[in-house]
């Protein structure tokens, strides 16, 4: 088992808790290392595992769990836990498991997945769309479509996922996360396979005063896949969509939680940061 066997991985720290009398992680805490990397997994599917379940009609059930130690992880290693799709039967899917430090290899695993009712956790076939994710997703394919329209054609998804966000998570007043710019603004909503918007943003028209420079706001991400390149190929296809029309600079009112971000991104801040809906932001920019 390599490192370049898997697509997927999950970066941790061997914390004190996790160490035995024998000094080394104690053998049960490599299944939760796995279980946690599951986690980064359905990440990079771009599905959010409760919706993604329910839009599918089941739930994953672990079958049979394996594991086989070839070394031992100490206190304060960094690890990497790749994680595949090997196999899939009819309703089961295998699911490879490798631990490394650096490149060596310290636990290898199997997890055997089952797809079932979950008011019976009886098995039922996987379903063609699900089948066809993890194949996809494990021969290099992307996970997300992105699609760029108005407010008439994408404001449903990027209205619904923007009130997840800004509004329930955030505390935003919903009186203030919807405005007129939306009628005008070009937005981009990204969609995973199963056609759930996960990421939304907006490029507003440029300024007369301002020319050559755009804006971009409300960039959202769902929750529950966010850290998974999302939001930056989001971000991404609004900087494109900006140079396409010809404007020379970008500029933002980043949330300053998000200022690393977009510094990541290329962009500068500039000036003091103000509050702005009970959020602390700051101007950003960034030249094309």
């Amino acid at each position: 088992m390599q490192r370049s066997d898997f697509r997927c991985f999950h970066r941790l720290r061997v914390r004190w808790a996790e160490v035995d009398m024998q000094k080394i992680v104690f053998n049960a805490h490599y299944l939760m290392y796995i279980d946690t990397a599951m986690s980064d997994y359905w990440r990079a599917l771009a599905l959010p595992y409760e919706a993604g379940m329910l839009a599918l009609g089941g739930e994953m059930y672990v079958k049979q769990a394996t594991l086989q130690y070839h070394a031992s992880a100490r206190l304060d290693d960094q690890l990497d836990v790749g994680l595949r799709c090997a196999r899939m039967g009819n309703s089961s899917s295998l699911f490879q498991a490798g631990i490394f430090s650096a490149d060596r290899l310290l636990v290898s695993g199997e997890l055997v997945y089952v797809f079932a009712d979950p008011a019976t956790q009886t098995s039922k076939p996987m379903p063609p769309t699900l089948r066809s994710i993890f194949e996809d997703f494990e021969a290099g394919a992307a996970m997300v479509q992105l699609r760029s329209g108005d407010w008439h054609a994408l404001g449903h998804d990027a209205a619904c996922l923007r009130n997840a966000v800004f509004v329930r998570e955030q505390g935003i007043a919903a009186d203030l996360e919807v405005d007129a710019l939306d009628a005008s603004a070009q937005h981009v909503v990204a969609y995973n396979r199963l056609g759930q918007a996960v990421a939304t943003g907006r490029l507003l028209p440029g300024v007369p005063a301002q020319d050559g420079i755009g804006r971009i706001g409300r960039l959202a991400v769902d929750r529950s896949v966010r850290s998974a390149q999302w939001g930056r190929q989001l971000l991404d296809a609004l900087l494109e969509a900006a140079r396409a029309r010809g404007d020379r600079q970008v500029q933002l009112h980043a949330q300053c939680s998000a200022e690393g971000f977009y510094r990541r991104a290329g962009f500068a801040a500039e000036g003091a940061p103000w509050e702005e809906a009970g959020i602390d932001h700051i101007l950003m920019t960034r030249r094309l």
